[in-house]
């Protein structure tokens, strides 16, 4: 007897972060995301000691070369190194990600949570405005912020938190309203807590934890616009290493060379299904209703 409570009171005292690991271990789809996600994010903090050639330089050497030892990827039109401009490239889609959705996070919670708490009329002019931000196309709305600000990599960001604030807005909104009139924040004005208190204290924590798992799966969309953007000129401008400029110029020179294109698309693509299935898998892990094991 005494044998078989140590295991039982060890489980009971495992810590809730081993007990997460241990429900992602066990889920493949999850395993294998957070195997991606490590890749692309280990390349881009450890990007000045693994590539191989300087992601500027242009080289006399062959030009829209096939992948051999020497370049694994092969060179674009300038004879650079494509291996070596995916990876600068993936700083600067991790690094746009980063600061997009850390703002988009805090302006969406701010935002949200006072329009579900404050008054009516309040409510309902940051719902106008938020449903005018997201009336236009990220791509039109692109358009209007680079023709007045010029394109360049602070102007992506822009844009993209811009157009993400209403999303995570709506959603704190709503669960703001729908916690409110429960009792332990009746509970709290009767006490006299002011409305910064019941914010930040008791009704941040319950809100603030679905974004997180939104916010994961939002970062390849985040890094598929910046893409898109420096794909069409409205971003990062050349010669700054983007996955949308290494495709834009291998676009440009197809006829000779299919591997500029399949080196920039290729990151997308694994980015998309890493974040993906590791936000799948936190969805199921820390949302009791969709968790597989009850």
């Amino acid at each position: 007897m005494e044998g078989a409570a140590v295991p039982a009171r060890r489980r009971l005292g495992e810590s809730a972060l081993a007990q997460y690991l241990g429900q992602l271990w066990r889920n493949p789809m999850g395993m294998l995301g957070l195997t991606l996600v490590l890749l692309v994010v280990l390349s881009a903090l450890l990007a000045d000691w693994i590539m191989p050639y300087d992601p500027l330089q242009i080289y006399a050497g062959p030009r829209l070369a096939a992948p051999s030892w020497e370049h694994w990827f092969g060179t674009d039109q300038l004879g650079r190194d494509i291996l070596s401009r995916v990876i600068a490239g993936g700083r600067v889609a991790l690094q746009v990600a980063a600061a997009t959705i850390a703002a988009a996070l805090s302006l969406g919670i701010a935002l949200g949570l006072v329009a579900g708490y404050g008054p009516q009329w309040l409510d309902n002019l940051l719902l106008l405005l938020f449903d005018a931000v997201r009336s236009f196309p990220v791509i039109i709305f692109a358009l209007a912020l680079v023709t007045l600000l010029g394109p360049s990599l602070y102007t992506v960001i822009l844009v993209v938190t811009i157009s993400s604030v209403p999303i995570y807005a709506r959603i704190v909104r709503t669960q703001t309203q729908a916690l409110k009139h429960n009792e332990f924040i009746l509970a709290e004005r009767a006490m006299g807590a002011g409305p910064l208190r019941i914010l930040g204290v008791h009704l941040l924590p319950n809100v603030v934890g679905p974004l997180l798992i939104l916010a994961s799966m939002d970062v390849p969309l985040v890094i598929a616009v910046e893409a898109g953007l420096s794909f069409l000129g409205m971003g990062v401008r050349p010669p700054t290493p983007s996955w949308g400029t290494i495709l834009n110029d291998g676009y440009s020179y197809i006829r000779n060379s299919p591997w500029p294109v399949i080196a920039g698309g290729v990151p997308i693509v694994v980015v998309t299904l890493g974040f993906t299935f590791l936000g799948e898998a936190l969805r199921d892990i820390f949302d009791p209703k969709l968790r597989r094991d009850l």
